[in-house]
């Protein structure tokens, strides 16, 4: 969750500014980017043949690369980007490029305070953070991932030479995990999915251990006992113990440090969350071929849907949240089991308030977007919104959204909409 303490939390629509003031003197503007406290909207600007910059409440930043992708805001508050400038790319913050530059760079993560990003430099692979890339990068990486603290990054990567068409090598197992640049040893047939431990000082990730057996390796050692077929694995926040959920006979379950926990008896089961204390575990989950739905705790709620997706968990642990599309091929949410009147185009993922009674989303009709409240859409709708935040004490949701070329800012009490 963001940390809301100094936030503007006055109740009342502001006027920020008129967004056409970005398209003054540019030879085009980009989409828009809605800072976390929603004090700032941005967006790339082309001021003219490989110059991009970019355009913050109206007005044009000096900074100027030949190219700016994918640039967002991060938890904190940071404006990052991957750009390039003489033919090299790095990941600006702020505006400020890294001192080391690369072939190429993409897939930017951020966790407390520090900045990761995917790159690629003289076709070897790897991370860099903070502007500081692995030492040595490798032949192939991929499935990066961060550690909560942001102190701690891993990718799957390649460890050994692959010539064309030498399947002997590959079937002995080319791939492993490296935790800040360095690799677990062994290696196996594939890797997916890296995760941290809560604190960040353990990684579990899938592996295939040969063509027909897969299993989960934590900390680089694989558990006892080999399955069909696995998904991504999570860790208990409390107790540290690793859960990922495991083919077994055509059927799925969840299994614990390689023990079954929840007996196989689901058509799919994947996407697992752990709430923070550890005591409640969510899923999603196929109780029947194209009946999909949340678990919790192995109890299945009672209403299905032919996909289920972007589940969410609540801070306090109690409460869950996910994307459904329906049947005639539209979208809601479904929030402890209850599915929220109306549907709609497109929607967002569901955000919570702290003690988990408020959930909010972005949600969109036909060309219009909205912030829906415990599935009550809000009094106004915008040419684009964009994800609402909720006061500390839940009292207040935080609404951003650009109508008629102008973004706005409104704080609006949870009690009245």
């Amino acid at each position: 969750m963001h940390d809301t303490s100094g936030w503007n939390w006055q109740p009342g629509k502001q006027d920020v500014f008129n967004t056409a003031k970005c398209s003054e003197g540019v030879q085009w503007i980009e989409e828009w980017h809605a800072s976390p406290d929603g004090e700032k909207c941005v967006c790339v600007v082309n001021k003219g043949d490989y110059e991009f910059g970019f355009c913050t409440n109206g007005e044009i930043g000096e900074e100027s690369f030949e190219k700016i992708i994918c640039p967002e805001y991060t938890p904190d508050g940071k404006l990052v980007a991957c750009v390039s400038a003489d033919m090299e790319w790095t990941v600006a913050v702020d505006g400020e490029a890294w001192g080391e530059t690369y072939g190429f760079v993409w897939g930017i993560l951020s966790a407390g305070g520090n900045v990761a990003a995917a790159v690629q430099q003289d076709m070897r692979y790897g991370m860099s953070v903070n502007g500081q890339a692995w030492d040595p990068l490798f032949d192939n990486a991929n499935n990066f991932s961060m550690s909560a603290d942001g102190a701690h990054c891993a990718a799957v990567v390649q460890t050994r030479p692959l010539a064309q068409a030498d399947i002997h090598t590959f079937q002995a197992g080319i791939f492993s995990v490296a935790i800040d640049g360095k690799a677990w040893d062994g290696g196996y047939v594939n890797c997916w999915t890296p995760v941290f431990s809560a604190d960040g000082s353990n990684v579990a990730c899938q592996v295939r251990r040969n063509l027909y057996d897969y299993t989960i390796v934590v900390d680089g050692k694989p558990w006892g006992q080999n399955f069909q077929c696995v998904w991504e694995p999570a860790f208990n926040p409390s107790t540290g113990a690793c859960v990922a959920p495991v083919r077994v006979a055509g059927q799925w379950g969840m299994a614990q440090d390689g023990n079954i926990l929840w007996d196989p008896r689901y058509a799919q089961l994947w996407h697992e969350q752990f709430s923070a204390d550890g005591a409640n575990l969510y899923a999603v989950a196929a109780v029947g071929f194209g009946k999909f739905t949340v678990v919790k705790n192995n109890g299945a709620w009672n209403a299905t849907f032919p996909v289920v997706y972007d589940l969410t968990v609540s801070p306090d642990g109690n409460h869950a949240g996910a994307i459904c599309k329906t049947e005639d091929g539209r979208y809601t949410h479904m929030v402890d089991g209850n599915v929220w009147g109306g549907a709609y185009d497109m929607v967002w993922p569901v955000v919570f308030s702290a003690d988990g009674t408020k959930a909010a989303a972005r949600v969109e009709r036909n060309g219009r977007q909205t912030i829906a409240i415990n599935g009550k859409p809000y009094s106004e709708d915008f040419d684009q919104a964009f994800a609402p935040v909720f006061s500390a004490d839940g009292s207040k949701v935080l609404i951003k959204g650009i109508s008629g070329g102008v973004y706005y800012r409104i704080v609006a009490e949870t009690a009245s909409i």
